[in-house]
């Protein structure tokens, strides 16, 4: 059965992770990840990607996949950049029908933490939504790797 995958981190990231993050996305492959579900909201989320594409290279039947909080104009006007160039698909979970924006965010890291095996982090601060996600993901004790 496939596995899946997502990482949380700071909207901004003040070192060079690219390394670590590779060997991240290695050895969830090899404990049989195949779906990569990224928030595609910031710096960490654009290097986890980035790393899945360099994976890609070898592996091409691993799937990186984009879950937005809600709709947004910015997915209409930039439709290429969402539309299977960067990522193998763009979902929006019916789950997050109807929950506010403030507290899309939020659901949608819950969604993304219930729906993966392993979890990778990157976090520097104990508090907001990357940390918050990674707490979660603790508690319902999902396999946690922090970088």
């Amino acid at each position: 059965m496939s596995k899946a995958c997502c990482g949380f981190g700071h909207r901004e990231v003040f070192e060079d992770i690219t390394e670590r993050l590779d060997k991240a996305i290695q050895q969830a492959i090899e404990k049989e990840c195949v779906y990569f579900y990224t928030g595609g909201m910031g710096e960490f989320d654009s290097l986890f990607s980035s790393a899945v594409r360099r994976a890609k290279k070898r592996y091409p039947n691993i799937k990186l996949i984009c879950v937005k909080p809600y709709m947004t104009n910015e997915i209409n006007k930039n439709h290429n950049h969402y539309s299977g160039l960067y990522y193998d698909d763009v979902i929006i979970p019916t789950e997050l029908a109807g929950v506010h924006y403030k507290a899309a965010i939020n659901k949608r890291n819950q969604w993304l933490v219930n729906k993966c095996d392993i979890i990778i982090g990157y976090i520097k601060r104990n508090y907001g939504g990357a940390f918050k996600a990674l707490k979660y993901a603790e508690k319902q004790e999902k396999e946690v790797r922090v970088l």
